[in-house]
């Protein structure tokens, strides 16, 4: 070959390879979002998401690791053992749900007995199958690595944060009567752990490794599920091995309303997304307040009004009732014209979980650059659940029996305020928010959602400033430290009201928002409680 000829093809060569190589660098980025971001109810669970978003996880992987995680530094709220529910918006614009309550086993017979704790009160967890099947249909890395930090924290221990500790201690006095409660949740004199404490929980750490192996397999059947049974039914308990195997999360009913122009999605039963949309729609029809002490009363009768409708989800044509747009301008015509005339319920008509001071729930919400979001709400309630943890398998259960959360028949799911909730505006996702507090769930996610879209405060100061909840025959206004100053201040001859100085009380919010400006998600995590947002960009 010519040698001017062998260096032109050469040169020509070189010329496409440097010309690819510049075309590779200089890719435009095509994901539309310019980060991921999670927002959780501890700051070892929150950076458990971001190492999964480091390692190219989508939102639903990283909600996943998080809510393991959680499962282990933060048990007094969540666990394996509890419930959980979540929505969801696929980059694709699909929006769905996972129903994974806790359920009442096969065998059960309804009876006068009311409990709170104990084994009698145990039914079949749900949290694992909800988060695998989260991960299972729409996570892109493999499991064992999802679950890896939440495996890490148990086996190499944790220091705990000052509120976990303090609701050990309180459920100390219960959970002495438990040989495997207090293997686990007793340091190695007995007494409760202490704010800063290295706990390890080498016990749990096997359980999550076996999950992560096996994946439901590993908890619903095999050893685990051996080891679950035998212990429950040895203390009085009922789930079987065929409870166990035959438990399945499914997909959730997604319900649709509107608010400031958007659409809101929530999820049906077991969770109670419509009576979130019913107070969000009855206070669009409001005329707006035009002080904070208006503001209070608007939201406390919209939010009486709503809770009267709580025993009527079930009903199909009071459900279209509740989450009626229409419907909701009659009510909010009742509320401005003072023709209510609500019979509050007294507190001896409610399930436990209605009237509990503590909300034993924890929330958290992940968004992607490519467009994923997931807002997840998971629990074991009351404070530290049951109580009951198996000494061979490291992990509380849920309270499902017992009456605290109502009455059911066998093979019921349990029911509760837990409300994930999405605000969608021409099929972008405007807001992803949920709370933990018990009954003051739906309050929380109602008065931040008008915080931010209707009075228009960043998502910041709408998690600070103060809620509100009706109760009985007054208006509980939030009135500790930090808050004092900024709430609603009613004369108590003329509205009956209640000033409550008591942090996280009103519930807790873990939510992200969209800035049009800037393409990114942005996060905030309750600033009563203990919880963190992390950030990372692949960009």
């Amino acid at each position: 070959m010519p040698l001017n000829l062998f260096i032109m093809r050469k040169l020509i060569l070189f010329s496409v390879v440097t010309t690819f190589s510049i075309l590779c660098c200089n890719a435009p980025n095509t994901t539309p979002f310019n980060n991921n971001t999670i927002a959780t109810a501890h700051p070892l669970a929150s950076l458990a998401g971001k190492r999964i978003f480091e390692q190219q996880g989508n939102a639903f992987d990283a909600a996943v690791a998080a809510g393991f995680a959680l499962a282990v530094v933060e048990p007094s709220m969540s666990g394996i053992g509890g419930r959980l529910q979540a929505i969801y918006h696929e980059a694709s614009g699909k929006i769905g749900g996972v129903d994974a309550s806790t359920q009442v086993p096969m065998n059960y017979l309804p009876t006068e007995e009311k409990n709170a704790s104990g084994y009698k009160t145990i039914g079949i967890p749900g949290v694992v199958a909800g988060l695998l099947k989260l991960h299972k249909e729409h996570g892109v890395l493999a499991l064992e690595k999802v679950m890896q930090p939440a495996i890490e924290y148990a086996e190499n221990g944790f220091h705990i944060l000052p509120g976990e500790a303090l609701r050990q201690q309180m459920a100390k006095s219960v959970f002495q009567q438990y040989e495997g409660t207090k293997a686990h949740f007793l340091n190695a004199e007995g007494t409760s752990f202490q704010a800063g404490d290295l706990v390890i929980q080498k016990t749990l750490a096997t359980t999550l490794k076996q999950i992560a192996l096996n994946g439901n397999a590993g908890f619903y059947e095999g050893e685990i599920a051996q080891k679950i049974v035998t212990d429950i039914q040895s203390n009085g308990g009922l789930i079987t091995l065929e409870d166990l195997k035959n438990y399945k999360a499914l997909s959730a009913e997604v319900l649709e309303g509107k608010f400031q122009g958007q659409k809101i999605y929530a999820l049906y039963l077991p969770s109670f997304g419509a009576i979130t949309i019913q107070i969000l729609q009855i206070l669009d029809h409001l005329m707006p307040a035009v002080s904070e002490e208006d503001w209070a009363i608007n939201i406390g009768d919209a939010t009486e009004l709503a809770y009267t409708y709580r025993k009527h989800q079930e009903d199909r044509d009071s459900l279209d009732l509740i989450i009626s747009y229409e419907h909701a301008a009659k009510w909010a015509n009742q509320i401005q014209e003072k023709r209510l005339n609500l019979v509050a319920e007294k507190t001896l008509d409610m399930p436990g979980a209605w009237v509990a001071s503590i909300g034993h729930t924890s929330h958290l919400t992940a968004a992607d650059e490519h467009g994923n979001v997931v807002s997840l709400t998971q629990t074991i309630g009351p404070n530290m659940g049951s109580k009951v943890a198996s000494k061979e398998l490291g992990f509380l259960y849920a309270v499902t029996l017992g009456g605290y959360l109502g009455e059911y028949k066998p093979g019921d799911r349990s029911n509760s305020h837990i409300s994930p909730t999405l605000f969608l505006d021409n099929g972008q996702v405007k807001m992803a928010t949920g709370a933990a507090g018990g009954s003051r769930i739906v309050t929380a996610v109602t008065q931040v959602a008008h915080r931010y879209f209707a009075q228009k405060h960043d998502l910041k100061n709408a998690l600070l400033l103060p809620r509100v909840y009706p109760f009985e025959d007054s208006l509980w206004i939030e009135d500790h430290e930090g808050v004092k100053q900024l709430n609603a201040d009613l004369n108590n001859t003329e509205y009956p009201i209640k000033m409550i100085d008591q942090k996280a009380r009103f519930g807790r919010v873990h939510a992200i928002v969209y800035d049009p400006i800037s393409h990114s998600w942005i996060g905030a995590a309750d600033p009563d409680w203990e919880g963190t947002v992390e950030n990372y960009s692949s960009k």
